[in-house]
């Protein structure tokens, strides 16, 4: 069993990258929507939080592994918990600057994410580690993972939803011109769990050409790489049984079921956690 948690349904951007990778082993998601959102929340709530998730997933389900599938709770936690939990391999996400740099010819990449992931220091270290080699437009994303959220758990069509794009607009119309041409941002790197769910609104807003870099293939690469390390991975890889997926969340149970049904074509029930 490996444990997967996000402050709501944005994990299921990796857990959907995970069940590819190794979709013989069995997984435990949790959406922690009753003390979201963590990207505009303060590092004490946020710790606490993955605490307290990290706490549950191995008393209650002795989870093999553990996936932070949420930028603020890494940037955040990951640190801490890894010294907590010495003996528990621990993926982190984080945003895709490298990747991007290695795809960027205009070397102008932009960085869609929320304000906690781009405050912190893990973000800035990584930032650091690049400077000079590309121009970093970094755009605090305030409202965008909370309306993606409201719109799943509404049952709303998410292609059309007119908040959504309103969001989406904004916040890349403050970045600056898009587009192949030398000072336009020709790469955008989605910095948040949620945002590749609207992938579809943005590349309406910016065009064929931009490209998009996300993050949930690298970690369910890296989940793979540790659990073989660890000497943890399920028997049986490439047999056409697939694994369990149980979901879990703190706030309410039918936006989880909807968003994993929508997205992942998961029919499965989620049950309501008082943690």
């Amino acid at each position: 069993m490996i444990g997967v948690f996000d402050s709501g349904i944005g994990g299921l951007s990796i857990l959907q990258a995970l069940r590819a990778e190794l979709p013989q082993q069995d997984f435990v998601y949790i959406a922690d929507s009753g003390h979201a959102p963590y990207g505009e929340r303060d590092d004490a709530h946020v710790i606490a939080r993955s605490r307290i998730l990290t706490q549950h997933l191995r008393a209650a389900h002795r989870i093999e592994a553990l996936v932070i599938a949420c930028n603020t709770a890494t940037a955040a936690a990951i640190r801490l918990l890894r010294a907590e939990h010495p003996d528990l391999p621990i993926v982190g996400v984080e945003p895709a600057l490298k990747p991007a740099l290695a795809l960027s010819r205009t070397r102008r990449i932009g960085v869609m994410a929320t304000r906690g992931t781009l405050a912190s220091a893990k973000f800035k270290a990584l930032r650091d580690a690049l400077a000079g080699q590309a121009e970093f437009i970094c755009q605090p994303c305030d409202g965008l993972a909370d309306a993606i959220e409201h719109s799943a758990g509404a049952g709303d069509d998410i292609t059309d939803a007119t908040d959504l794009i309103a969001h989406c607009a904004r916040h890349t119309r403050a970045m600056g011109p898009f587009g192949v041409k030398a000072g336009e941002i020709d790469t955008l790197v989605l910095g948040c769990t949620h945002y590749p769910f609207v992938q579809a609104q943005l590349r309406e807003l910016l065009g064929p050409q931009v490209r998009f870099v996300a993050t949930g293939e690298p970690v369910a690469r890296q989940t793979r790489r540790l659990l073989q390390a660890a000497r943890r991975l399920a028997p049986g890889q490439g047999a056409a049984d697939t694994g369990r997926i149980l979901l879990r969340t703190t706030g309410e149970p039918a936006a989880l079921q909807a968003a994993a049904r929508r997205w992942l074509q998961l029919q499965a029930t989620a049950e309501l956690l008082f943690i």
